[in-house]
């Protein structure tokens, strides 16, 4: 595993990355903006009443008609707020919904060899923490600038005919915001780190919980419990520097603000008892002043939460930048047998992306309606040779042909449709027995669900239950024996009615029972199936029509167990290890 694949050359997210994720809420977002733009036209409109209000007290005019103007002013500014804070939260949740949507599906169709390369937890922080900045990032951030800029483009050009003097007063004492500006800038990055941490720790506290049988077993609680805390701790570091940003962008920008207000105040102040201007003109101007600089305010808190939304984003990027496994160029059309050979590898070689190499010049052919089985030690190549012919992975060199056919010309969806494939630890998924089974055919009937469940000496498993298909096998199939998960998903790789079915280590977790049991089942499909079988017990596979020899990924025999126990020494010493022979 190379970690979380995070040292790859990439481009950097701008804001206008964010553009494609917008472009659906577009007319959602464009109505929520006419209401915050009513909503400010409101506020600026604001002091203008009460400077009037103001001015009629001081020459005793009636009041009454500017002081219920200014009331329902408030009523409908209230009201607009109100709107405009629902309609961009439900745009906020959509948005995060149709990225999540589409990180999930992007995420499910990645190559193979991506799950390789990272980690679990990582991916499934993206899809969880990254997605709810990316919403903040929208809700306090866009929207809050777009705001706070009409805002504060109103409010000082309403200042500036007031008292230009004290406008310039104003701006200086804010111009200590710059400083705040260069720290809120280090967010992103301070942002992207803190993520990255916390997809961390999500991926080691997942792998422990994964693995809690065999680490209690293992009396390794501690060991483990400390792995988890240390990814805690590096992610409460990066916290740490975030929040220390954090702390100084408030302090600054109140500090600004407050100083604002007291410099406005004194010169205002003077200017009053000089006659320069009304005291109607410096309440106006005062709350003018609040005016802009609460959305100043708004808008450095909007400007952080954009830096950290966009390291949010940068992660998500990230995953979509990366290249999913494609159907394929050739036409969707049902490749027919062209071939005798159901299966054949002509000069095949592999190795994976660190450079180890699996297989070397591997040939043999599985003649359709045949049993073919794969034996060797552990290491010799066996389980890579069906991830070659379900196209996991493309071979390195040679070819692998599925009914003549190079694998590589032929669309994934038709070529997988002609495999069924069940792999060594036959993972079921968290659901029901009839989830598990409707997995490759959804449309299967229930007596088509049982019967299939029958051929692999099953049936008890929905016998013994008042729910049936419909028994919950919990998380990873934890509910079910080892032999039953395999068990059931050869039933559900037999449900699909592929004409070639690839089983790695069919008979690895059953007894000898199950295994008798499996064996007659085998049997019965390759009545209709043709057999590539991976076996390390060879009782299951003496019967084959063809047995191939691996060793350190190359081909050193081919032929029926008689043939090569007598020809083959490491056939003849793996078939004596298991007693098959004298």
């Amino acid at each position: 595993m190379a970690g979380n694949g995070e040292t790859e050359p990439r481009e950097l997210v701008r804001l206008s990355s964010l553009g494609p994720y917008l472009r659906p809420h577009l007319t959602m977002l464009v109505a929520t903006a006419a209401l915050s733009l009513a909503a400010a036209g409101g506020l600026l409109a604001q002091p203008q009443l009460i400077r009037l209000v103001l001015d009629r007290i001081g020459g005793s005019e009636p009041i009454a008609s500017p002081v219920a103007g200014l009331v329902g002013l408030l009523l409908v500014v209230a009201l607009l707020q109100g709107i405009r804070s629902f309609l961009l939260q439900r745009t906020a949740e959509g948005l995060v919904l149709a990225t999540r949507r589409k990180l999930a599906t992007h995420l499910l169709r990645l190559p193979i060899v991506e799950y390789d390369r990272r980690r679990t937890g990582d991916l499934l922080s993206r899809m969880g923490a990254d997605t709810t900045l990316l919403r903040l990032m929208v809700t306090a951030g866009l929207l809050e600038l777009a705001t706070g800029f009409v805002i504060v483009l109103g409010a000082a050009i309403m200042m500036v005919l007031i008292d230009p003097l004290m406008f310039l007063v104003a701006v200086a004492a804010l111009g200590s915001l710059a400083g705040a500006l260069l720290v809120a800038r280090r967010i992103r990055g301070l942002s992207e780190q803190a993520q990255a941490r916390l997809g961390e720790m999500t991926a080691a506290a997942e792998r422990a919980i994964r693995a809690a049988r065999t680490i209690r077993a293992a009396r390794a609680e501690d060991r483990e419990a400390a792995t988890v805390t240390a990814a805690a701790e590096a992610t409460y570091r990066a916290g740490v520097r975030m929040a220390g940003a954090y702390a100084t962008i408030g302090p600054t920008v109140n500090t600004a603000m407050q100083g604002g207000f007291v410099m406005v105040l004194a010169v205002g102040g003077s200017r009053v008892a000089a006659g320069t201007i009304s005291l109607g003109d410096l309440v106006a101007f005062v709350i003018l002043l609040f005016l802009l600089m609460a959305p100043v305010g708004q808008a450095m808190g909007a400007y952080t939460m954009l830096q950290a939304g966009l390291g949010a984003l940068q992660r998500i990027e990230d995953i979509m930048a990366l290249p999913v496994e494609t159907a394929g160029d050739p036409p969707a059309t049902v490749v027919g047998p062209v071939s005798a050979a159901a299966i054949e590898l002509v000069d095949v070689g592999f190795a994976y992306s660190d450079g180890g190499a699996v297989l070397h010049s591997v040939s043999f052919a599985v003649p359709i309606g045949t049993r073919t089985a794969l034996v060797g030690p552990s290491g010799a190549g066996k389980s890579t040779v069906l991830a070659l012919v379900e196209r996991f992975y493309d071979a390195s060199a040679g070819t692998v042909l599925v009914n003549g056919v190079d694998v590589r010309d032929q669309p994934r969806p038709e070529l997988r449709r002609q495999l069924g494939y069940v792999e060594q630890d036959a993972p079921v998924l968290a659901g029901t027995i009839r989830d598990n089974l409707r997995l490759a055919a959804p449309a299967a009937t229930e007596p088509e669900l049982v019967a299939a469940l029958a051929t692999v000496n099953l049936i008890d498993l929905v016998e013994r239950t008042p729910d049936g298909l419909d028994a919950q096998v919990g998380e990873g199939g934890v509910l079910l024996s080892g032999g039953e998960r395999q068990r059931l998903a050869i039933a559900r790789a037999l449900l699909a009615g592929a004409p070639i079915l690839l089983l790695d280590e069919p008979t690895s977790n059953l007894d000898a029972r199950n295994e008798q049991g499996l064996r007659a089942a085998i049997n019965a499909a390759a009545q209709r199936c043709t057999l590539l079988i991976v076996a390390h017990r060879l009782s299951t596979v003496v019967d084959a029509d063809q047995i191939v020899v691996l060793d350190r990924g190359r081909v050193v025999a081919i032929g029926g167990h008689r043939e090569l126990t007598d020809t083959n020494p490491l056939y003849r010493e793996l078939a004596t290890h298991q007693l098959l022979v004298a």
